[in-house]
């Protein structure tokens, strides 16, 4: 892959440095990926700095060119620029996600007003903006293809929703907004990130162990005590406490909002995603919420009766009930008494290796796909791992790498992105670098790294998301994998889900770690009769946090807002159950202060309706037919948002969602 990136004032801005900054040149690695042994800190403002020079002198040319506006003249030239640019972010973001140094967050808080800035440089040029005004007023009459029209409709949106229109005065305090929020957001990050640090200081417990411990602790105080500190990230009233910071965001996005003619932050979000309103995801969040209280309540009561039973046994005080603190243990005591299922009994058979390469061979049995493990690669971390991926006749998908385990500069959860986008550049098709992160346990020294069932279907999880990114097929890289609505983008991973504990694909990879065994149909049968099980709480505290999020972002104002009572006032209104909890609560709600998911959390719970439905066609050809396979790949893999979403949906099922399948789905 060899693509031109010197420019003469780039030659000259690296000769006179004492080496060659490796943004600047050439990476001579496998496959694109980023030379991390010759990155160093000091490359990245630098680096950052010359690839805005070089994409605003790209702009510049656009709009100095005296042609007529086209398609390749105007469009296809933005998205050829900013090589530079692109390179730098896309790896000082993922590693400052991954590997976040205190040296680094600085970096990133010195970034981000200088491409906050940018951007808005770019987005409200009134010369650049006629241009592309005048290709997409005439739109359908230029004999575009879907994806080009994709890519001009987005392109003429981003400078809408950045206040192109705006008088002058609103334009400085459009940008004046952007560049704050984009340091409060990272703020927001940082300090979750040192209170998750904390928490795992005083309990020895990771964030990503936390659910496990809590199953397991019988001291029902350390339990208590292990909620409220869980509970309390980024509201315990020290240098990390996220609640001002979270009134100042909103009355920020309201304040944008606002001058762009909207009434709040949803409306304006919802704009041009599939929900297309707030209204819309609000009514489909109540249709799920009732259900799943319901259904908790009912759980509720069967884990009183093993309460009651340590009450008659002197374990507990008389009077004790159900707290939120008591749910994950007691769950547990009954899920091995109605299904016999107890975690420890299955965590061996799911050695991190071994479920990496069960969906690695799953993918092989739907698509032809196959891996091979890259040594001597350049890496971020010495955690992270490669493998090429091909296509079934031999040509080059992608790389991905995967890095699984927990450490303290590593933010929470599990996500995936890209290091190189897939694009086409003078007919070279340029294959993705992807990257799959995670928190699984790390491996001891008497054991491997083993997952538990929720780990095992996060793996799955993202690998679908890196499938979006490995077989996009597109021109463009601004509709190229993942770049789709956000309400649409978790279809993939979501229906990936589907296949980690159909028995046929357990018999390829679930082997006891110490034996080779492969899982016992006896265990097996008990994980399907569970499949639904504690379905009442994960879907509350699921559909919870994404009606919170809704509340705060269809605010008005955010003026004298005291934020946790304004977050107890949501959570009554939707008639969420003392017992319960959001997925997240406000001040560690990352997803959405910090994350990209504002307004968007629904999102999980709207792409699952796709996915139940289009597994249930799955179910009905076969969960390997190839023919069925082939059609999801064309029509929602490979295409990235080269398309409006439910149309590449409808060519893929033949048939809008049946709205019924999540609920079928989640035995609710």
């Amino acid at each position: 892959m060899k693509r031109i990136l010197l420019i003469t004032t780039i030659i000259m801005a690296a000769i006179s440095c004492n080496n060659i900054n490796p943004f600047l040149t050439e990476w001579d690695t496998p496959y694109g990926i980023p030379d991390f042994t010759q990155i160093q800190e000091k490359h990245y403002i630098p680096a950052i700095e010359m690839g805005i020079r070089q994409q605003q002198g790209e702009i510049d040319a656009i709009i100095a060119n005296a042609d007529a506006p086209t398609f390749e003249n105007v469009v296809e030239a933005y998205e050829r620029s900013g090589a530079i640019l692109d390179r730098v972010s896309m790896v000082l973001f993922n590693v400052s996600e991954s590997d976040a140094t205190e040296s680094l967050q600085k970096i990133v808080e010195q970034a981000l007003p200088l491409i906050s800035e940018h951007s808005d440089n770019i987005f409200m040029n009134p010369y650049f903006f006629a241009k592309v005004d005048a290709l997409y007023k005439d739109i359908d009459n230029l004999g575009l293809n879907q994806e080009q029209k994709m890519t001009l409709k987005n392109l003429h949106n981003a400078f809408v929703k950045n206040g192109v229109a705006l008088d002058e005065a609103s334009q400085a305090r459009m940008r004046e907004i952007n560049m704050e929020l984009s340091s409060l957001s990272n703020t927001f990050g940082n300090n979750l990130l040192a209170e998750n640090n904390a928490f795992a200081e005083e309990f020895g417990v990771s964030i990503s162990e936390y659910g496990e411990a809590m199953a397991a602790t019988e001291d029902r105080a350390l339990r208590e005590k292990m909620f409220k500190a869980y509970s309390s990230r980024g509201n315990n009233g020290n240098e990390y406490d996220n609640k001002d910071l979270m009134v100042r965001m909103m009355a920020l996005r309201i304040e944008k909002a606002n001058l762009l003619g909207y009434d709040n932050p949803a409306q304006m979000i919802l704009a041009d995603k599939m929900a297309g309103n707030p209204e819309t995801v609000d009514s489909f969040l109540a249709s799920i919420m009732a259900p799943a209280v319901a259904k908790a309540k009912e759980e509720i009561a069967d884990m009183q009766v093993f309460m009651d039973e340590d009450i008659k046994a002197g374990l507990l005080p008389e009077g004790s009930v159900i707290e939120p603190w008591d749910w994950a243990y007691y769950t547990e005591k009954v899920r091995k008494a109605k299904y016999a299922l107890d975690e420890e009994q299955t965590k061996p058979y799911f050695q991190m290796e071994n479920v990496r390469q069960g969906v690695f061979d799953l993918t092989t049995k739907l698509w032809g796909l196959q891996y091979e493990k890259l040594e001597n690669i350049p890496v971020y971390h010495e955690d992270v791992e490669g493998f090429k991926v091909t296509d079934a006749d031999g040509s080059l998908i992608g790389v991905i790498l995967t890095d699984y385990f927990p450490r303290s500069t590593k933010r929470g959860g599990a996500w995936m992105t890209n290091f190189v986008n897939q694009e086409v550049i003078g007919g070279e098709d340029i294959r993705p670098v992807i990257v799959n992160v995670g928190n699984f346990a790390k491996p001891a020294a008497d054991k491997p790294s083993l997952l538990s069932l929720d780990n095992v279907e996060t793996l799955f999880h993202e690998f679908g998301h890196a499938l979006h990114g490995l077989l996009s097929q597109c021109t463009y890289k601004s509709v190229s994998g993942t770049s789709v609505a956000r309400d649409f983008v978790e279809l993939p991973s979501q229906i990936m889900e589907n296949w980690a504990f159909q028995k046929e694909v357990l018999a390829d990879y679930a082997r006891h770690y110490e034996t080779g065994e492969v899982i016992p149909d006896s265990l097996v049968a008990k994980i399907e009769a569970a499949a639904n099980f504690n379905q009442g709480f994960m879907t509350t505290e699921l559909a919870a946090a994404s009606i919170l999020d809704m509340k705060w972002h269809e605010l008005t104002s955010a003026e004298g807002l005291d934020p946790m009572a304004f977050e107890k006032a949501a959570c009554e209104e939707m008639g969420l159950i003392d017992e319960i909890i959001p997925r997240y609560r406000s001040t560690y709600f990352a997803h959405i202060f910090s994350g990209g998911y504002s307004a968007g959390y629904y999102s999980y719970l709207w792409a699952e309706v796709l996915d139940k439905d289009a597994f249930e066609l799955f179910m009905q050809k076969g969960i390997f037919d190839k023919e069925t396979a082939m059609s999801f790949r064309r029509n929602v893999l490979e295409k990235g948002g080269s398309d409006e979403p439910m149309d590449l949906y409808r060519r893929f099922r033949g048939a809008d969602p049946d709205a019924g399948a999540l609920l079928r789905g989640r035995g609710l």
